[in-house]
């Protein structure tokens, strides 16, 4: 259950984390339309009008480089329609990736095509291959190559002669090369499964064996008069994953070298390889089958050995560099070539920190030091010997600039104008000599400059973002908050009180959840505190819309916070978020018989949860897509923050809501799309069948044929969402009394 951050803005950045991308789908993550920084550092590239910009920093001075006729096939009257693309190293040729298809989350499947910026030409690659059918394109370090995934097989094609070479041909719908399963794909985010060497002679790469993964069928009923199974290769919690290897395949011979790495392939993941710079050496990370467990190998001509390991009594996560849900990303080491070492995230000092880890067996270094959490890395810049990172020890719902020396020897320095109090980002230039800046905080739309680093000075006064505040800002609605519970636990919470609010009334409470590890709801963030599902303004019609952050979501409030939630999902979440209700519901203008909650996917499952344990406190729930037994997700996750089934199946059991529906007397809307290969519609028939037994009365919508995200068809959200609005209407009445 991983979810995504987008903004539109017709619904703000709002919803959650997760919903955004169901309701408005995988097109969101193309990066045709964003900024993508040339290689002198000093300019960007952007798309506008079908034609490539190249704007030169500091005077931000726009030259057109690549036009629409120059995108435009012979025989076409219309240029290419992008969804991504990418340069060669040297710049001067361009892969453009068109006519996508999804692929499980994203757009990852299509047709490409090659741009020679030099010459002019331009040639459709994979000619010979299925239409759509080419996934992960990738220039050759060199440049006179393209590698590519068809049909789990992987290609080489020559761009001096458009000679296709397959590489592998092992490869069915149960051997994958290059590319990965459903779940490596959903809880790691891995795609892109194979490296070029850095001599453009070979390439490394992912083979998993999902032979002997159980099929998962979903029924589609409504395509023809007879029903039609949708098979899924999907490992539900308990059982094996997919087996998985990594070869070194030669392009001269088409001859594949198999790694030695220790250990199980059904008891263990292979997360993260990559080609070690300027070697023929590969860095590769597994994980135990736990996921506590780490070890990065260095592997040469098949032989490995250890570099580092360590272990967690929970979890171990992975941090991911960069958006995980663009098209491009891959699981990236952080490579530092001035002092053959990387940089790796740890929480084993009880904060998520950094540290240089030598690949020469010198000892560790740690980077960031403190008591907070780094969230996430923007730029290494190793001849200034400096690191800027996002991190906030002082507010958990905020993001701020921060930067320190290398070598760890320096404290962290704050490079954030201390007036702009919210979220912050930053896309570095190459050089790190620039970087455009975004900002938004809950009443701020997002606004964004281009900055120097040096002195984190806008290069242009009237294009800065203080310029841009007083058109952005909006008068406050949400306050933030904090909650002590009986166990004191403080937690974070937003809260939107009606307008023309009278304190000497009381008004209903809708509480919107997530709470699992994969999500947090909290964040000083523009739109954050909007609900997109509601027709309408809740606001206006009398609501209080509140959502608190529990311990086990992953807030920067250092490993204990988060890692409390191990084995206990379904348990510790539910209870706090129940305690934070009760004090909620002691202020004097919250009417206890008016108290609602919904929430999606793990949201859902919790809404459950929150309605069965604690049925004298939430009277009014929606569910969408929620787990009602934890037994049913897959192995990736579940096993992730429970443990396996076979040694602590009680927890699986306390944590799902059906061992808790006897408990239920309030109002219920549970809604499932019938083709969710994520959370499968098994949940909403073994709920229902639960509700049954038990005589409890409730309101279920199925959507046909819908995914995870309900978006599907023609008037889908509007049909979701009046029925979302209407019960809720019904059942918690909006307004004081």
């Amino acid at each position: 259950m991983n979810f995504y951050s987008t903004s539109k803005k017709k619904r703000k950045s709002s919803i959650s984390l997760f919903l955004t991308f169901c309701l408005f789908g995988s097109s969101l993550f193309s990066n045709a339309q964003g900024v993508k920084w040339a290689n002198d550092g000093n300019s960007y590239y952007r798309f506008i009008k079908n034609e490539l910009v190249q704007y030169t920093l500091p005077e931000n001075q726009p030259k057109v480089v690549v036009t629409s006729k120059q995108l435009t096939p012979k025989g076409m009257e219309t240029p290419l329609s992008l969804q991504f693309y990418s340069f060669s190293e040297d710049q001067q040729k361009m892969l453009l990736f068109t006519n996508t298809k999804r692929v499980w989350r994203l757009n990852s499947k299509g047709d490409y095509w090659v741009l020679d910026r030099t010459t002019g030409d331009l040639i459709q690659l994979g000619i010979s291959l299925p239409e759509s059918s080419l996934m992960f394109a990738k220039f050759s370090p060199d440049g006179k190559s393209v590698a590519y995934v068809s049909s789990n097989n992987i290609y080489v094609e020559d761009l001096a002669t458009n000679n296709i070479k397959q590489l592998t041909k092992d490869g069915t719908k149960t051997i994958i090369n290059g590319t990965f399963d459903w779940a490596y794909e959903e809880e790691f985010a891995c795609r892109d499964g194979y490296r070029w060497s850095p001599d453009s002679k070979s390439i490394a790469y992912w083979q998993l064996d999902a032979s002997n993964i159980k099929n998962f069928n979903m029924i589609n009923y409504t395509d023809s008069i007879y029903s039609q199974l949708i098979p899924i290769e999907y490992p539900k919690v308990g059982e094996k994953p997919s087996s998985c290897k990594v070869g070194v395949v030669n392009l001269a011979d088409a001859k594949t070298n198999w790694m030695n790495i220790p250990g199980d392939a059904e008891q263990n993941y292979l997360v993260r390889m990559e080609y070690i710079p300027s070697t023929n050496k590969l860095l590769i990370q597994q994980l135990n089958r736990k996921q506590n467990h780490s070890k990065l190998y260095v592997c040469e001509n098949g032989n490995v050995k250890v570099l580092q390991e360590e272990t967690d009594e929970a979890w171990i996560d992975i941090y991911q560099a960069d958006n995980p849900y663009s098209i491009d990303f891959t699981n990236r080491f952080i490579w530092l070539t001035s002092s053959n070492s990387i940089l790796w995230a740890s929480e084993k000092d009880g904060w998520r920190h950094l540290y240089q880890i030598s690949l020469d067996g010198k000892p560790e270094k740690l980077v960031t030091k403190g008591a907070y959490d780094f969230i996430d890395l923007k730029y290494t810049d190793e001849k200034g010997g400096f690191v800027y990172y996002m991190a906030s020890p002082d507010n958990a719902t905020q993001k701020y600039l921060y930067r320190t020396k290398l070598d760890g020897s320096g404290k962290a320095e704050l490079l954030n104008p201390t007036s702009l109090k919210g979220t912050h980002d930053y896309s570095f230039s190459k050089n790190g000599k620039f970087a455009m800046h975004t900002f938004n905080n809950h009443f701020t739309q997002p606004v964004k400059e281009f900055i120097t680093i040096s002195n984190h000075k806008p290069i242009n006064d009237k294009e800065s973002i203080e310029s841009k505040l007083p058109k952005a800002q909006e008068t406050p609605t949400t306050e933030f908050f904090q909650i002590t519970t009986a166990d004191n636990i403080v937690m974070d919470g937003w809260m939107v009180k009606p307008k023309n609010f009278d304190p000497t009334k009381k008004y209903p409470v809708v509480f919107y959840v997530y709470t699992e590890p994969a999500g947090a709801t909290v964040a000083d963030a523009y739109g954050s505190s909007e609900n997109g599902l509601y027709v309408g303004n809740m606001a206006e019609d009398g609501y209080i819309y509140v959502s608190l952050d529990n311990r086990g979501t992953p807030a920067p409030k250092g490993r204990a916070w988060r890692k409390a939630i191990y084995r206990s999902i379904g348990q510790i979440n539910i209870h706090d978020q129940a305690m934070a209700a009760k004090e909620i519901l002691k202020w004097n203008y919250v009417d206890s018989s008016r108290i609602a909650v919904w929430g999606w996917s793990g949201g859902g499952s919790a809404t459950l949860n929150l309605m069965f344990q604690y049925p004298e406190i939430y009277k009014t729930g929606i569910a969408v897509a929620g787990i009602s037994n934890q037994l049913t997700y897959d192995n990736i996750y579940q096993e992730r923050y429970m443990g396996l089934p076979e040694e602590n199946m009680e927890d699986f059991v306390k944590g799902s809501p059906i061992a808790h529906v006897q408990n239920f007397r309030g109002n219920l809307l549970y809604i499932h799309g019938t083709a969710d290969d994520n959370v499968h519609y098994q949940n909403a028939e073994i709920l229902i069948n639960e509700m049954i037994k038990y005589n409890k009365q409730f309101q279920f919508m199925a959507y046909p044929n819908r995914t995870h995200g309900i978006s599907e068809g023609e008037g889908t959200f509007e049909h979701l969402s009046t029925l979302y609005t209407n019960y809720l209407k019904m059942y918690c009445p909006p307004g004081g009394r």
